[in-house]
């Protein structure tokens, strides 16, 4: 139904919006006719772009790759003034593996590469899904900013990529886009 809806309602001295919930609000003309007035609704932005959710890159050297988002700013921050998102994801994606192959081969086709970065939301595309890992601990804001701490990062990061995919569960984050 339409419960996420809400009508406007318009103060009578100078026919100002009236805001009525903290959540951030957008008014869009609704046109019932042809003619020149239209009826102003308000829908309430639903948040979700949260931590755990799966996204696909969709620009510059990761795109097309999937990530996580580890920490969100819809509002953006002072350095960034658009909405943006820490994400971590797979660089390389672990390959096809065979019960003849050798143990050794398995575990170097098992193994994942990640990265970090900080990306725009202009530039990223939801999924449907959520990956359960707790990346917050390992990646951060403070260390984007030091190559070195980066890569300490995405080493622990691939620790823990690597042991939710030998766990076989979120086979879809696993394989590789095909397109």
């Amino acid at each position: 139904g339409g419960s996420h809806l809400k009508p406007l309602k318009l103060n009578p001295s100078g026919g100002q919006l009236a805001q009525q919930a903290s959540a951030p609000l957008v008014a869009l003309p609704l046109c019932s006719s042809w003619q020149a007035d239209c009826v102003l609704l308000l829908i309430k932005m639903v948040k979700f772009l949260k931590p755990g959710k799966v996204v696909i890159l969709l620009s510059g050297k990761y795109a097309g790759k999937k990530a996580v988002i580890v920490k969100n700013h819809d509002d953006g921050t002072s350095t960034r003034g658009y909405g943006h998102a820490l994400v971590c994801g797979l660089a390389k994606e672990p390959r096809k593996v065979t019960k003849r192959s050798t143990a050794k081969v398995q575990a170097r086709r098992s193994s994942v590469k990640t990265f970090t970065k900080v990306v725009n939301y202009n530039h990223i595309m939801p999924t449907r899904y959520t990956l359960d890992i707790d990346l917050k601990g390992v990646v951060t804001a403070e260390v984007l900013e030091n190559s070195s701490k980066r890569t300490d990062a995405n080493k622990a990061a691939k620790g823990l990529f690597e042991e939710k995919f030998k766990s076989g569960k979120n086979r879809w984050f696993f394989t590789k886009l095909r397109f």
